[in-house]
């Protein structure tokens, strides 16, 4: 057999799944079979044509699978063996890499990440995974393959934002949205000491499972002010830390705005068009304000310490796959996914 199932980026609001060519790898590559992938909401915006990839591209960022073919000069790993590899695959050896800004790689902004963006993605049967000496992790015995899908990029860029924004022990933090990157900058927050917890969304289901993370208040903006209720909770004071989770203008200006001075805001979000910041929100740029973007850290220390995290029983992020589909029927995932029905968070899609 010489050829695959894959999704693939045809014209904008279309992808649809097709046969082609398993990938041919290099000496430094490994193949994986790929067993559970997922969609992210990057996948969404590739769907839509508002993050442009070439057409013919396979998507997807996110793989669990076994190691299928190893490339002549890959040592350290066998076929057969169960790994996972982060969205984000640096080559480890350029300047960015070895500075510690691994995303970066290569010099480019977002160069780190290739799999469904630059080179095919993983929503297929099989991948090729680049620098595969830094990029596999071994998942460890005993763990799903459900328990380790978000650690490739949707745990590894919410605890990145909880990472960056320099938590302390004793922090106030308030998290805006609880989608999937949200409610793991929850769990982060949480992991890095925080001991006040403020997440604000407007569903009522996704503010239950964030208590389950980790949250001590939760504010459903359809019903009450965000601004001021975080206020009223810190007495004024505002808090330490404010992580933007979703990519509008108006969450970015709300955690400015219940930031205290010297405060940090750690911006996960991705936007489009124009982000302002009104003056009084940063004090005419007089309050010490900190302001630190995340792009989602990867490479294989990054995945073995992530699923360290939940092998430990730390973390449980299961919950956060709510609806399961074989990639025969991914279209149809994209369409629930996409249009976020019959409340989605995360979707598993077996090869």
């Amino acid at each position: 057999m010489n050829t695959m199932r894959a999704a693939v980026f045809v014209e904008p609001g279309r992808i649809e799944l097709q046969e082609k060519p398993i990938p041919e790898i290099g000496p430094t590559d490994a193949l994986l079979k790929v067993t559970t992938t997922t969609i992210c909401g990057t996948d969404v915006h590739i769907l839509k044509g508002e993050y442009p990839v070439a057409a013919g591209l396979t998507v997807g960022h996110e793989p669990v699978g076994i190691i299928e073919a190893l490339g002549e000069a890959v040592t350290g790993y066998e076929v057969g063996q169960r790994v996972i590899a982060g969205a984000i695959t640096p080559c480890g050896q350029c300047h960015p890499c070895l500075g510690g800004d691994k995303s970066q790689c290569g010099g480019k902004v977002m160069g780190g990440w290739q799999m469904g963006n630059t080179i095919d993605g993983c929503q297929a049967e099989y991948v090729r995974i680049p620098n595969a000496m830094a990029n596999l992790t071994l998942v460890p015995e005993g763990l799903s393959d459900e328990q380790v899908l978000m650690c490739p990029d949707i745990m590894s860029t919410g605890f990145g934002g909880a990472e960056s924004g320099h938590i302390r022990i004793g922090d106030t933090v308030a998290i805006f949205a609880q989608g999937p990157i949200g409610l793991c900058a929850t769990a982060g927050a949480k992991l890095m000491g925080a001991t006040r917890i403020i997440v604000v969304d407007g569903v009522d289901e996704r503010l239950e499972v964030s208590r389950k993370l980790g949250a001590d208040h939760v504010i459903n903006f359809r019903r009450d002010d965000p601004q001021e209720s975080i206020m009223a909770l810190t007495e004024g004071r505002g808090v330490d830390v404010a992580i933007e989770a979703l990519g509008t203008q108006e969450t970015f200006e709300s955690c400015l705005r219940v930031l205290r001075p010297g405060g940090t805001l750690s911006s996960l979000g991705v936007y489009s068009g124009k982000l302002t910041m009104p003056l009084e929100a940063i004090a005419a740029g007089l309050g010490d304000h900190k302001i630190v973007t995340t792009l989602c850290p990867g490479g294989k220390e990054r995945m073995r310490r992530l699923m360290a995290v939940i092998d430990s029983g730390r973390v449980d992020l299961t919950a956060m796959v709510t609806h399961r589909f074989k990639l025969d029927d991914i279209v149809e995932a994209y369409d629930l996914f996409s249009h976020q029905r019959d409340g989605v968070l995360k979707v598993a899609i077996t090869p």
